[in-house]
């Protein structure tokens, strides 16, 4: 299947994708706010650099789109047609990335909440105010929203 778009449009589209500040991160950001929290964003001297920090709390928080992050419980997570063994290589590296930011915050004493990309639309979004504060205010050292088993393909 080719691509419906030439290369250069792909690339430009491409190349205008976000890392930081993302629709999905201000709503997860709007929520913690919203709830009373106050937080630190992308703290680069923690591994990761995890997108909202509570230092208060010792959580990091990862929002992570479906899509680059391959959430597999998630339609979203499509793998491309096309150069597929690129994309394959290219997103599974991400996820090593991810783990391994996750196991050296765990190592150092931090709780760890990654929020999908899919909990912050629609109706996933109801209620992810109460939902974040309850996961923070617990105890658990790790957690996801929604709730999957991550597996690898």
């Amino acid at each position: 299947m080719a691509d419906v778009v030439d290369p250069k449009t792909r690339s430009r589209m491409m190349s205008g994708i976000r890392g930081k500040n993302t629709r999905p991160e201000m709503t997860v950001r709007r929520a913690l706010f919203a709830a009373g929290f106050r937080f630190r964003l992308h703290r680069r001297d923690l591994p990761g650099a995890p997108d909202v920090v509570l230092p208060g709390w010792r959580v990091a928080v990862f929002v992570h789109g479906c899509f680059w992050h391959r959430h597999m419980a998630c339609d979203l997570s499509k793998l491309p047609a096309t150069n597929t063994e690129f994309w394959r290589a290219k997103l599974d590296d991400n996820i090593k990335r991810d783990e391994r930011a996750v196991v050296a915050l765990r190592a150092a004493g931090w709780r760890v909440l990654v929020v999908w990309e899919c909990a912050t639309r629609g109706k996933a979004a109801e209620g992810l105010t109460l939902r974040l504060s309850e996961w923070i205010k617990g105890h658990a050292p790790f957690g996801e929203m929604p709730e999957t088993v991550h597996m690898k393909t």
